[in-house]
């Protein structure tokens, strides 16, 4: 399978925004409403089998945020290079890059929209 049903991808979009980590809160309210350079960003957005944190599809920039769980992971790796692949830009912050330092994040953000 390389993408999930509408249906399925709403779900579990849904099913991510509910559980919003604090960091990914505090993100969105600084993305959301074209707050960042005016460009309109999405949440918890089905690509394909993948479904990214934040993404701003005019600009084709991903943000994903990651706790502990994906040191090193390999899957992210994969997941990274096939939607790069497709055009896109992928961003990665740690969550406690959002939670001590959000002017750096949001500086490094605006700096890939430019």
């Amino acid at each position: 399978m390389d993408r999930f049903s509408r249906r399925e991808g709403r779900e579990r979009s849904r099913a991510l925004r509910e559980r919003s980590t604090p960091q990914e809160v505090l993100l969105w309210e600084h993305l959301r409403a074209g707050r960042q350079l005016g460009v309109k960003f999405k949440r918890q957005q089905p690509l394909g089998f993948y479904i990214a944190d934040f993404v701003a599809l005019e600009r084709k920039l991903i943000i994903e945020l990651d706790g502990s769980h994906h040191a090193g992971s390999e899957y992210d790796a994969v997941r990274d290079a096939e939607l790069r692949a497709r055009g896109f830009t992928v961003l990665r912050f740690w969550n406690n890059e959002v939670t001590d330092n959000l002017e750096g994040v949001l500086a490094r953000v605006a700096e890939a929209l430019e």
